[in-house]
């Protein structure tokens, strides 16, 4: 349930089939505009729950502060996106830092400025201009990863084949999970993209002349 003052979007948003963009770290940023002092922090998240716990957290370690402004982007695909302006003049503060946020096409993600007031009035403009570039130093601050769609895959092949399989997976860029010695056969559990599934089973039936097992299992985002 929304909090008060907090502004929904519910979207669709545009995003690759197979891969979207993550906080690489945590970061912290401070920025300094006619006396106010703004902090940024981005986080990155997997939950609406989460993102909020946050911004609980930022207003128990400043409580201080007079504002605790936020905006997070939560899914693969951007579905929910929420903005709290926390007290500062309507759309000043949450809408613009998650306009930042989108227009970065970064998901899985909270932004929490807090502000403490300087004594001088910044106006609108001076606010989501203040508000935009605090969250942005934070993105930039904590960098981005891809986040990619994997299919998980369990090959069972023989002993003897065992090792010329596990070095093809390996050089064709295949993430090899674990590896599993049985007194029959050895399992390899990996982890493929999506596309190259098919032409990954034709190879481990060329590799072990037929014999080898390729069983998908689940379709998992990593990191």
């Amino acid at each position: 349930m929304s909090t008060i003052g907090d502004s929904d979007r519910l979207t669709g948003g545009s995003v690759a089939a197979d891969h979207y963009l993550v906080p690489a770290r945590d970061a912290e940023v401070t920025i300094e505009v006619k006396g106010s002092r703004f902090l940024g922090w981005v986080r990155r998240v997997e939950s609406e729950e989460e993102a909020r716990a946050y911004v609980a957290q930022a207003r128990r370690q400043f409580f201080d502060a007079r504002h605790h402004c936020s905006a997070f982007v939560i899914g693969a695909d951007g579905a929910l996106q929420r903005s709290n302006d926390d007290g500062e003049p309507s759309g000043t503060a949450g809408a613009p830092m998650l306009e930042v946020l989108v227009r970065r096409e970064v998901r899985d993600v909270v932004a929490v400025v807090t502000r403490w007031f300087g004594g001088t009035l910044l106006g609108a403009g001076g606010l989501v201009r203040a508000y935009s570039e605090t969250t942005a130093a934070a993105l930039d601050e904590a960098g981005v990863v891809r986040r990619e769609l994997r299919v998980l895959l369990t090959l069972e092949v023989a002993h003897a084949e065992a090792g010329k399989v596990e070095n093809e997976m390996r050089a064709r860029g295949v993430e090899v999970v674990d590896v599993a010695y049985g007194a029959d056969a050895v399992r390899l559990r990996v982890a493929a993209r999506p596309a190259a599934v098919a032409s990954l089973r034709e190879q481990v039936a060329v590799l072990t002349h037929g014999a080898g097992d390729v069983r998908a299992g689940a379709s998992v985002w990593m990191p």
